[in-house]
């Protein structure tokens, strides 16, 4: 592969920086909606856990496409849907913007039996979900289990268990792509293609092709806050159909004024960086680096996964990885992320010269 001056330099700098970070990092960058650097450094695979990028690319468009249908809106409650949910004040945005007051995260995966049919761990999950407590705050503080009451309000809306409805959205929104849950955390593809991500002590075997999520693992390998699988064309595919949403260039189901409400920052300036599902730039210590506008959308998943558009300069990055071969407790990664997105403008600003 004949690699530009931007690509020949970046992957000079993520060859020297990935050592003890992660095994390979897939990148590519779109400027104008045409690619501009595409690069693979390290051990690379076809197909990567995209961990907590379900969130936007499931939960979130599904919610925008129920928000464009009327099925709910801005002072909508979540007891509107959920009889059972436990406060009667909490918005369905306050899940999207991370605002509603529950837990972060729960082990959920010791409490509900993986044994049980899907409806059975639906019906647990919803037991201690609706006994959770709500802690309100000014402040957003990112919450995997708000996801997952996000997905129960998705069923009602509806009427279908999550993968209908994942498959209903992947349609019309990513047709064509391999984006993919793994019911019952099996895959019909070679376990080879995915990159590994985590030698799992619960489990006790290397994770390859398996949720590496223990709580999406434990509920079949199918949720709004984790579960997906898929490439970089993949995850590259889905950011600019959402750009096309954004910039009204293209007719989709979801008209740009709703998009755009949805990509717009809703929470108040020191209260957390969100718009309704995707993360906004926290200034001076954003995942996309320093000079992404503020106006800008993302997300970031665990396992080492990213997506950041700026509208302003109209240029999305994706990164792939499995960063946690090294151990969770390794953050370096954390720090080589807003470094690719840096080296990338800085580079893409000289070769433009």
């Amino acid at each position: 592969m004949r690699y530009s001056v931007l690509e020949r330099t970046l992957y000079k700098q993520v060859e020297n920086s990935i050592r003890d970070v992660t095994p390979g990092v897939m990148i590519r960058a779109y400027q104008n909606g045409r690619v501009v650097c595409d690069i693979s450094v390290g051990q690379t695979y076809a197909y990567y856990d995209l961990a907590s990028l379900t969130k936007p690319i499931f939960a979130t468009q599904a919610m925008m496409l129920a928000f464009e249908k009327g099925h709910w809106n801005m002072d909508s409650r979540v007891q509107d849907f959920l009889k059972w949910f436990p406060s009667e004040e909490t918005r369905v945005q306050d899940l999207l913007t991370h605002c509603s007051g529950l837990e972060w995260w729960l082990p959920l995966y010791q409490k509900i039996d993986s044994q049980l049919s899907y409806e059975e761990k639906r019906e647990q999950l919803r037991i201690i979900l609706s006994g959770q407590k709500l802690n309100p705050t000014d402040r957003s503080i990112y919450s995997d289990i708000g996801f997952m009451v996000l997905g129960f309000v998705l069923e009602r809306i509806y009427q279908k268990p999550l993968l209908d409805i994942w498959i209903e959205i992947r349609e019309q929104f990513c047709p064509g792509t391999t984006l993919e849950f793994h019911p019952d955390n099996k895959t019909e593809h070679r376990q080879s293609l995915f990159a590994p991500t985590e030698e799992c002590l619960w489990r006790r075997r290397l994770l390859q092709g398996e949720v590496h999520d223990e709580n999406c693992w434990t509920l079949g390998g199918i949720s709004t806050h984790a579960g997906l699988f898929g490439s970089l064309d993949d995850v590259g595919w889905y950011v600019l159909n959402l750009r096309s949403q954004l910039l009204g260039i293209a007719k989709y189901h979801i008209r740009q004024k709703t998009t755009q409400l949805f990509c717009r920052r809703a929470r108040p300036p020191g209260c957390g960086d969100w718009a309704l599902g995707y993360m906004m730039p926290t200034p001076g210590g954003a995942s996309c680096g320093q000079y992404f506008s503020l106006n800008s959308i993302g997300h970031t998943g665990f396992t080492g996964t990213s997506f950041w558009y700026d509208p302003h300069m109209d240029l999305v990055i994706v990164i792939l990885s499995n960063r946690l071969v090294y151990g969770r407790e390794n953050k370096c990664f954390a720090k080589l992320r807003p470094d690719i997105h840096n080296w990338i403008v800085e580079g893409y600003k000289k070769s433009s010269i």
